[in-house]
């Protein structure tokens, strides 16, 4: 099973981000602008609520914004990181019923930001593939290429729970 592309292999989005649903945008902290040439994506205060899944310093956001940190791998997630993106998604779908903007980040806005939009939107009462779908339609093709998080959606967040190594 694949989890992760060449950084190479993966061509940088055309935007900083994306709205997948009303109120609720995915991106990430890096993106090839119009002149061809790769820029960064730094958040002012443009959303109410940024989650960010991997902090890169000068990103932003603004001051007074609301910014929520969990870093994680763009791979196999022990029942620690699982558990924080559950809570993230629990966050974004909070915000979004109190009628804030949210975004959701991670290095290019594919993997592992599409992983928390994802259960979101689960949550929020799509299904796993439609949700995978939206995010792909909205984003790029190239959201979702994880295979394992792709797993960990079809098979529903709340029941993965991955063997966690013995002490000592």
């Amino acid at each position: 099973m694949r989890t992760r592309w060449k950084q190479s292999d993966v061509p940088a989005p055309g935007r900083p981000w994306d709205e997948i649903v009303p109120g609720l945008w995915m991106g990430g902290h890096q993106f090839r602008g119009g002149s061809g040439r790769l820029e960064f994506a730094v958040v002012g205060q443009e959303f109410d609520l940024v989650q960010s899944l991997l902090r890169l310093p000068g990103h932003g956001p603004d001051a007074g914004v609301e910014h929520q940190v969990w870093p994680i791998p763009d791979g196999p997630l022990d029942g620690t990181q699982l558990a924080g993106v559950v809570l993230m998604a629990e966050a974004a779908c909070e915000a979004l019923d109190a009628g804030r903007r949210v975004l959701v980040r991670c290095f290019h806005g594919y993997n592992r930001s599409g992983l928390v939009v994802a259960h979101a939107l689960v949550r929020r009462g799509g299904t796993a593939e439609e949700a995978i779908r939206l995010i792909r339609d909205r984003r790029s093709s190239w959201a979702l290429h994880n295979d394992v998080f792709v797993g960990y959606l079809r098979a529903g967040l709340a029941t993965v729970r991955l063997p966690e190594k013995p002490a000592g």
